[in-house]
């Protein structure tokens, strides 16, 4: 008889599932793992053009705020202004999407304010010997628009040489810069589903010993399946079996996502702030079609 493979059951945690609506579809979103800069979790009854624009959103269209303008008031360091500069709009920072706006949606203009605009001000010199300047060296006038490792290196002093300079932070979306992205990793794949034949099934142990993941093993004589959630689809344990007892599939309406952040947002923030950029694109469709109708 053939049964599809499961994980282990383990008691439901109803804070592990998170419902939302896009239009007039309900979707299912179950948190697999959670940690400071990373979350891992199952995106349910969606297809896989959904799942990409949701991946592509959050890559490229959540703002984060980075360094976009340095003046350099004195650099005698062995690296040119431009470098420094690329190296500082380079560092991550500590965004605050409730407090500051887009440049071009700010009612300056883009000209800079307190409502779209971070100053950052560097002022080091090697008086003893030589050091390394790093990311915890910039002062923030804004104690929550800091960076997000303070041990970020940017550039070398040997003894007597010094570097004193005013940089600007400002919103900005992935799609204009990498320096905007709020996520080091988003990817997903399909929900695996495999299919064993225990009739079929003798035992022997090839699929095991072929499984690049480990996620099959041989438990007292009997073939037992670990963590699906971890099977890459590579299907080697299929091709392994001369019997065809095993069968490797996919669920195409499942995606189980994974998302790093570079540490400027939550994972869950950038998930959060892409579902609704999504749904504001697609409610921003709806009515564009409707207005060609009444042409």
């Amino acid at each position: 008889m053939t049964e599809p493979a499961a994980p282990v059951e383990e008691e439901e945690d109803e804070s592990k599932h998170v419902f939302f609506t896009l239009g007039g579809t309900n979707m299912n979103i179950r948190i697999l793992e959670r940690r400071e800069e990373l979350i891992k979790f199952i995106l349910e009854d969606v297809d896989a053009a959904f799942a990409n624009s949701l991946r592509r959103i959050m890559i490229a269209e959540v703002p984060t705020m980075a360094i976009d303008d340095v003046i350099v008031i004195e650099n005698s360091s062995p690296l040119f202004d431009e470098i420094i500069a690329h190296r500082l709009g380079l560092i991550p920072l500590k965004t605050d999407l409730d407090t500051y706006v887009l440049p071009e949606k700010c009612e300056c203009g883009g000209e800079g304010c307190a409502n779209c605009q971070v100053a950052l001000t560097l002022e080091v010199e090697a008086t003893d010997g030589p050091m390394t300047v790093y990311s915890g060296h910039l002062k923030s006038q804004d104690p929550k628009i800091v960076p997000v490792s303070e041990k970020i290196p940017i550039v070398k002093l040997a003894k007597g040489q010094k570097l004193v300079l005013e940089a600007y932070a400002r919103l900005g979306l992935g799609k204009e810069h990498a320096k905007w992205q709020p996520v080091s990793a988003a990817a997903y794949k399909y929900l695996p589903i495999i299919n064993l034949d225990y009739e079929k099934c003798d035992q022997c142990g090839a699929c095991v010993e072929v499984c690049p993941r480990e996620i099959l093993t041989l438990r007292d004589g009997e073939l037992v399946i670990g963590d699906i959630f971890n099977c890459n689809l590579c299907k080697s344990c299929e091709e392994a079996c001369d019997l065809e007892a095993i069968k490797v599939s996919y669920d195409n309406k499942t995606f189980i996502f994974i998302i790093e952040s570079t540490g400027a947002l939550p994972p869950e923030r950038i998930l959060e702030e892409a579902a609704k950029i999504l749904t504001e694109k697609a409610e921003q469709l709806i009515k564009e079609m409707e207005k060609n109708r009444e042409i």
